[in-house]
């Protein structure tokens, strides 16, 4: 089953003028072939935002150096460069491979607002898979934001990391009521939230709701130089990256998996990671998971917004919903209008109809007009339920790990997935593990 369009979030559209001329360019082509193993598509339907940033490139070797490898990684976005960081201890032996530019997947269409707020509000999560394993949810996810604070500190990476409250604002589908339970809910659960009700949302933020939520523990960044600098960290301590490199089949036996690529070569591992996002392994395709549209923009460097949006990132409890921050050179970057299709992203139509409600629902909210948008892009994206990815060994396969399912908390679900897969291969497990694995019957 499908998540409810209201629980998700972060990729996002902006509206235009009819004279607006958004800059945009083709995709990357992708490779087709009658073997994938993973499903193909275009990931995105315009230019992102991070296309045109600097320090986003990494030198990759052709081919792989050898064929048998520790731990094979499949995909070099930030899943797979969080995967790499993880498992490169300097005794493994790690190959990542991506049959695109590495960064240049779908790690191109984030927003980078890297939330510890999971797309179903505790309260709701709690009601669905009980209140025991949604605080753990919820906690893991908060930890992992940490951690990944921690991460871009340790290693040095110049990507705009800051961190950043949130501001969950009332909406059609979850209003003060709901708000306020949700409050409560966080509480228990050990995370620190204030509910700000709609005298003091107005003459703190300026905003008219009913009510909000103001929480800490999350984050902004810009994703393309924040998964580049992980990549070339794990090649600085001996991860190997080969690009363009294309897996059209896989067997396991005994102790090996082994892998076949477009150019008729055997690669063997003792493990596999598929971080292959949205493009998931075709074993996988089930009810459990599905594939849905939606918009982002950026306006150009800086935008006149109000001075409080530099210290938070907003997204709203309605449906359809908006979510927006600003970035550090004052973009105000914004989506919103998810749509349950797997192809309506490819819409030139819909990128410019659905572009003009979110630039009018941006100034509605903030009370002020925005300059047209510098940047249009549209991408899909893979969600569950619940809200929760899948993450851990795929079932009948040996040896073999995906992550996928990560709705609108990519960054923060990739760390958690790279905490979970590093640790199993290790052999000491995951306490959390349970929570996000295939088949558990949780989504």
């Amino acid at each position: 089953m499908q998540a409810p369009a209201q629980a998700r979030r972060r990729i996002g559209n902006f509206s235009a003028t009819p004279t607006f001329q958004p800059r945009i360019s083709a995709s990357e082509p992708v490779i087709s072939s009658s073997r994938d193993i993973t499903q193909q598509r275009q990931l995105h339907e315009s230019r992102p935002l991070w296309a045109d940033t600097p320090r986003i490139g990494i030198r990759a070797a052709h081919t792989p150096s050898k064929s048998e490898y520790d731990v094979i990684v499949v995909g070099a976005g930030i899943s797979g460069a969080l995967a790499a960081h993880a498992l490169t201890d300097g005794r493994r032996s790690v190959l990542v491979v991506d049959r695109r530019t590495p960064v240049r997947g779908s790690t191109l269409a984030s927003t980078a607002m890297i939330q510890h707020e999971i797309d179903i509000p505790l309260h709701k999560l709690a009601g669905m898979i009980g209140v025991e394993k949604a605080n753990r949810a919820w906690r893991r996810s908060a930890r992992a934001v940490e951690q990944l604070t921690r991460i871009v500190a340790d290693l040095g990476i110049s990507c705009a990391f800051e961190r950043k409250k949130t501001l969950f604002l009332a909406g059609d589908e979850y209003g003060s009521r709901a708000l306020r339970s949700e409050v409560e809910a966080r509480h228990v659960a050990g995370i620190e939230a204030d509910f700000v009700d709609a005298a003091a949302l107005g003459q703190q933020f300026g905003l008219d709701r009913t009510g909000a939520i103001l929480s800490d523990i999350s984050a902004s960044a810009n994703p393309a130089q924040m998964a580049a600098g992980i990549l070339r960290a794990a090649v600085a301590r001996g991860a190997e990256l080969v690009s363009p490199l294309e897996i059209t089949d896989l067997r396991t036996t005994g102790d090996s998996v082994f892998l076949a690529t477009a150019e008729g070569k055997i690669l063997s591992a003792g493990h596999v990671v598929f971080c292959s996002g949205y493009e998931f392994l075709k074993s996988l395709a089930q009810e459990d998971h599905s594939v849905v549209s939606t918009w982002a923009l950026a306006t150009p460097p800086g935008t006149d917004a109000p001075g409080w949006l530099k210290d938070c990132i907003v997204w709203e409890g309605a449906d359809p919903y908006l979510y927006l921050r600003s970035s550090r050179d004052g973009r105000l970057i914004v989506g919103g209008e998810d749509e349950e299709s797997e192809t309506a992203y490819a819409s030139p139509q819909k990128l410019a109809s659905k572009a003009k409600v979110i630039r009018r629902k941006a100034e509605a909210m903030l009370g002020t007009a925005l300059p047209d948008p510098e940047f249009v892009w549209a991408a899909p994206f893979g969600t569950t339920r619940t809200g929760l990815p899948l993450i851990g060994a795929v079932p009948g396969l040996d040896r073999v790990f995906a992550v996928m399912g990560f709705g609108g908390n990519g960054i923060t679900f990739s760390q958690i997935a790279a905490e979970i897969v590093s640790s199993a291969i290790s052999g000491h497990g995951d306490t959390d593990a349970d929570l996000f694995a295939f088949g558990n019957g949780a989504r």
